[in-house]
């Protein structure tokens, strides 16, 4: 489809983007077809935004992208062009934007969040907040959580005094002006994104921005940096044991910041081996999926309580598990137990950037697919939890009990003989990869075969050089069978 501007307002929004783009946290379509398009429910639409993150509704575009002609609904359509005002309190920051796209009519509501006031329906109190692509309503108890999570979102509103311009990373914010189609000035950018604020000719800069589009935000802000340690070990040691093998300090913005952290990591991580079943091949892979760390990276990034100065993000890395810490506690809403579904950003300013500029491409999936990567993995659930005023992710691998020190001669032997070898040869192997040793009775009862038949498949192994008995007496029960040692 070729791309045509269509919002004066919002410069990322042409026909591809309005009939093609998911529908998410930012942005809802209603169609003339849906089930309820009275002006009450897309009211109650436009309230959920305004309680969450703000975005943008597109009145008059089917769910499945066809731009409709609101001019049908005759003198009915009045009634959408004052729904704000007759329906929505307190008054709210909504402009109503009115494009005509092949003679056909479609309005589109622009919605600024709120980051104070809790917003209702004027006729019966009914309170809504938006996440991700669905409208939900919220009881007495939900209202009373709203109104504490909005007060812990107003630091990256407040105003940097005496900023210098100079510290901006102009390179930066030029990538972010092409992927919003922006051709005006970056400073009047940062204004319309609700970053910068101008008065009599002059800008001011909100914490917000110091954080995305500031060459060193530490300058500003203290501690808004991330910190890698590496142990050696499992644990980390103090004093005349101590364990710390590597200790970087990254202070960027947040963009940088991530490009930098997937850079290092790549090259902190190791990689083992996998034995694939399927093709009795030893494949490579890494000691944590990308998928889930550098989203586990993004989410501390954008959601950590940067008011909370003197205290970094922190990545440790221990031999058996990655640990990725952030300030201040989960949101209101969002609990341990939540946490794949539910989504309340800390830093809702930070966040539509990092998804304008494709960091993310809808916050809080990335918790989803944190946990859908690790089990594609077959690697432990991710393990979330809350202590000392912090949020902690713990990832754990399966190198340090796993069968990383298969020699390259034993690999050699399994995948140029795996299509010669049975179905319980092949679970033994997969059996002894997994667990490293294995006594005879139990793989006996793993492959569901008869004592006597395993031994002379584990004879055959031995023979092989693939696997070797670790017992001294000839008749042991409890002997253990491990792959070869070179």
């Amino acid at each position: 489809m070729k791309s045509t501007f269509i919002s004066k307002i919002n410069t990322l929004i042409d026909e591809e983007y309005l009939c093609s783009h998911k529908e998410n946290q930012y942005f809802e379509r209603k169609g003339l077809g849906d089930k309820d398009i009275k002006p009450t429910k897309i009211a109650e639409e436009i309230i959920g935004m305004l309680n969450a993150d703000g975005g943008v509704l597109a009145f008059g575009v089917s769910d499945d992208g066809n731009i409709e002609d609101l001019n049908t609904l005759g003198n009915k359509l009045d009634g959408y062009r004052t729904l704000i005002f007759d329906f929505i309190h307190p008054a709210c920051n909504v402009d109503l934007e009115e494009v005509v796209i092949n003679g056909k009519l479609i309005f589109l509501y622009h919605i600024e969040q709120e980051l104070e006031r809790i917003f209702s329906r004027k006729d019966n109190e009914q309170v809504f907040i938006r996440v991700l692509d669905t409208n939900r309503k919220l009881d007495r108890d939900g209202v009373k959580k709203l109104e504490y999570d909005k007060t812990i979102r107003r630091f990256e509103e407040e105003y940097v005094a005496d900023f210098e311009f100079e510290d901006l990373d102009k390179e930066l914010l030029d990538e972010y002006k092409e992927k919003l189609n922006y051709k005006g000035d970056a400073l009047d950018l940062l204004t319309k994104r609700y970053l910068a604020n101008k008065k009599t000719g002059d800008y001011t800069i909100k914490n917000a921005a110091i954080l995305l589009f500031t060459k060193d935000p530490e300058k500003y802000i203290p501690s808004a940096s991330v910190r890698y340690i590496r142990y050696d070990g499992t644990e980390a040691l103090t004093g005349i044991d101590l364990n710390i093998v590597k200790d970087e300090r990254f202070e960027n913005n947040i963009p940088r910041l991530i490009t930098h952290l997937k850079t290092f990591l790549k090259t902190s991580f190791r990689d083992y081996y996998f034995l694939d079943i399927t093709e009795g091949k030893f494949k490579k892979v890494p000691e944590y999926p990308e998928e889930a760390w550098l989203e586990a990276i993004v989410n501390a990034l954008c959601h950590r309580s940067y008011n909370v100065q003197g205290n970094a993000i922190y990545i440790k890395h221990f031999d058996d598990r990655l640990e990725i810490s952030n300030s201040g506690p989960l949101p209101a809403q969002v609990t341990i137990e939540n946490i794949k579904n539910e989504r309340f950003a800390r830093n809702p300013r930070v966040a539509r950037v990092l998804e304008d500029m494709g960091y993310v491409r809808q916050l809080n999936e990335g918790v989803s697919r944190i946990y859908e990567s690790m089990e594609k993995s077959m690697l432990s659930v991710p393990e979330y939890k809350e202590a000392n005023k912090n949020v902690y992710l713990i990832l754990r691998n399966r190198i340090s009990n796993h069968s990383k020190t298969i020699h390259n001669a034993v690999i050699d032997a399994i995948e140029k003989n795996w299509n010669i070898f049975n179905a319980t040869q092949h679970k033994i192997l997969s059996y002894l990869f997994r667990n490293q040793s294995a006594t005879k009775e139990e793989l006996a009862i793993y492959c569901q075969t008869h004592s006597n038949t395993m031994g002379r498949n584990l004879n055959q192994f031995i023979e092989m050089d693939i696997v070797e008995r670790l017992s001294e007496k000839q008749r042991d029960a409890d002997a253990l069978y491990i792959f070869k040692k070179p």
